[in-house]
C-alpha cells in the first residue's frame, strides 16, 4: 500500500480551486434559478395546451418580430429568442409567425406592407398588382376546405428597442400612408464637360469624322447585344418608405381602421458588445434568471391575454418598461408618450458603428436613430397586455410548489438517483410506462 498522507494542497492549488469552484457554483445556481423561472412562467399557461380544438380549426396565433442586434447579426436575436421567449410559447402550446430584418429598415419595411396587404384585401381602391405568395395560396386553400382560425385576441412580440422603434414606424406607415408606391424622384441628365466644349461644325468646314462612322456594322451592334445581356440590378435595402414621419398629421385615417388596434409587448433584449466591457457582460452572464423573470413575465402576458391596458401619456422615469407607469404633472421631466421611452436604456448599449452617418446619402432616414414620431390617433389605438394581480399570485404559489398546472396535481417528486437513471440509464418513467402499448398473449401461451 502506497504511503500516502493527508494534507491540504498548497497554496496555489487553493486559490485555483477557490476561484474556479466559485465561478461553477455561482453558474450552477444562476442557471437552476433560470430553469425554475421559466417553469413558473411556463406552468401558469400549460392549462392552454391542454384544451382541445374543433377540426376545421387552428392555433391562435401570434407575430413575434426580431431584427439583428445593432453591430452584431440575426443568429443573436434567433438565440434570445429560443432561449427566453420559446419556452413559454411552448408551454402553451400557442402558435407563432416570426418576422425578422437582417439589417435597419426590414422589420418596418416588411410590417407596413403587411398593413397594406390588409387594406387592399379589404376593399380600399389600389392600383398595386400583389404577387400570389405560399402564405396566400395556404390560406386560400384552407378557406375553400373551411379551415378557421380559433377565436382569441392577437398580438405583437417585439424584442429588443430597435424593433420597437421599426414597429412603431412601420405601423405609422402602414395604416396612414398611400396603398400605391411614391413615385421615383426625377432623375436629372448627367452633365459631361466634354459634350458642353464640343461646338458644332460651320457650313463652310466639313464635319470631323465621328468614331461611329468609321467603325464596321459588327462593333456598332455589340454595344446592343451587351445591353440586351444586362440583367437588372436587384434593390439593395429595405423599400423606402411611403410616409414621412412629418407628414402624419396630415394624412386622413382609412376607413379599415380598427377602434384598437393588436395589443403589443415590447420584450427586453440586453446586447453589449466590446472588450471593455466584459465586467458587464460576465455579471450579466452569472445573472440570466433575472432576465428569464422579467421576459418569462411579459411573454405570459400575451399568451393568456386576460388583462390589457392602454399606453400612457405622461412623464415616466428610466425604469419606463414596467406594467405600471405612473404619469405625472411635472413639466420638468416633460410629457411624452409611453411608447417613446419603452426600453430606452437599449440605446445606450449600441455600438459606436451605429451612429455614424452616411455620408453619401445624409438624408437618408436612420429608423434606430430617429426620434419616435407618433400620431396621437395611432397612439392612443395601441394598448400592452400585462399580468393581472390574481394571474400574479397564481404563479408566486406556483413557484412555492403550493399549486400546480390548472386542473391537474403535482406530481409527487422523483428521487435524484432515479431521475438520472432515467435521463442517463435504461430507467422508463410512470409517463411513459402508461403509454405503452399493453399486449395481450397473442400465441395463446399457458
Amino acid at each position: 500500500m502506497p504511503n500516502l498522507r493527508m494534507k491540504l494542497p498548497s497554496r496555489n492549488w487553493m486559490i485555483f480551486f477557490t476561484v474556479t469552484g466559485s465561478f461553477a457554483a455561482a453558474v450552477i445556481y444562476d442557471r437552476k434559478e433560470k430553469r425554475r423561472a421559466q417553469r413558473k412562467w411556463g406552468d401558469l399557461v400549460a392549462h392552454l395546451s391542454k384544451e382541445t380544438l374543433p377540426v376545421e380549426q387552428t392555433r391562435r396565433k401570434i407575430t413575434v418580430f426580431l431584427s439583428a442586434p445593432p453591430g452584431d447579426g440575426l443568429r443573436v436575436a434567433r438565440d434570445h429568442f429560443k432561449e427566453y421567449v420559446k419556452p413559454i410559447l411552448v408551454a402553451a402550446a400557442l402558435d407563432y409567425q416570426v418576422i425578422e430584418g437582417r439589417r435597419e429598415g426590414d422589420i418596418r419595411a416588411g410590417f407596413a406592407e403587411r398593413i397594406r396587404k390588409f387594406r387592399r384585401n379589404a376593399g380600399e381602391p389600389s392600383t398595386v398588382v400583389e404577387e400570389t405568395n405560399l402564405e396566400d395560396i395556404v390560406m386560400n386553400a384552407r378557406t375553400q376546405m373551411g379551415v378557421t382560425e380559433e377565436p382569441g385576441p392577437k398580438g405583437d412580440l417585439i424584442i429588443g428597442r430597435h424593433t420597437w422603434k421599426e414597429y412603431i414606424r412601420g405601423l405609422h406607415e402602414g395604416w396612414l400612408g398611400p396603398l400605391d408606391p411614391p413615385p421615383p424622384p426625377p432623375t436629372e441628365p448627367a452633365f459631361s464637360p466634354e459634350t458642353a466644349e464640343t461646338s458644332p461644325p460651320t457650313e463652310g468646314t466639313p464635319a470631323a469624322e465621328t468614331p461611329s462612322e468609321s467603325k464596321p456594322e459588327g462593333d456598332a451592334n455589340a454595344p446592343e447585344k451587351e445591353k440586351k445581356d444586362e440583367k437588372p440590378a436587384k434593390p439593395v435595402g429595405p423599400t423606402p418608405t411611403y410616409l414621412s414621419p412629418t407628414d402624419y398629421s396630415s394624412q386622413a385615417l382609412p376607413q379599415t381602421l380598427p377602434q384598437s388596434l393588436a395589443g403589443s409587448v415590447p420584450i427586453a433584449f440586453p446586447h453589449l458588445l466590446g472588450f471593455l466591457n466584459t465586467p458587464i457582460r460576465l455579471y450579466r452572464y452569472l445573472n440570466q434568471r433575472h432576465l428569464a423573470e422579467s421576459v418569462g413575465r411579459d411573454v405570459a402576458a400575451m399568451v393568456l391575454a386576460s388583462y390589457s391596458r392602454p399606453y400612457t401619456t405622461g412623464s415616466f422615469s428610466a425604469d419606463s418598461d414596467s406594467d405600471t407607469p405612473i404619469a405625472t404633472a411635472d413639466d420638468s421631466l416633460g410629457t411624452t408618450y409611453e411608447q417613446q421611452t419603452i426600453l430606452e436604456h437599449e440605446e445606450k448599449e449600441w455600438h459606436k458603428s451605429v451612429h455614424r452617418k452616411d455620408e453619401a446619402n445624409p438624408d437618408k432616414e436612420r429608423e434606430w436613430l430617429n426620434d419616435i414620431v407618433l400620431d396621437p390617433r395611432i397612439a392612443s389605438r395601441m394598448h400592452r397586455y400585462t399580468i393581472s394581480p390574481e394571474e400574479e399570485a397564481r404563479a408566486q404559489r406556483i413557484f412555492e410548489r403550493q399549486e400546480y398546472i390548472l386542473g391537474e396535481e403535482r406530481p409527487a417528486p422523483v428521487p435524484f438517483w432515479k431521475h438520472m437513471w432515467v435521463k442517463y440509464g435504461y430507467g422508463e418513467d410512470e409517463e411513459t410506462l402508461k403509454r405503452k402499448p399493453i399486449l395481450g398473449n397473442l400465441d395463446q401461451e399457458q
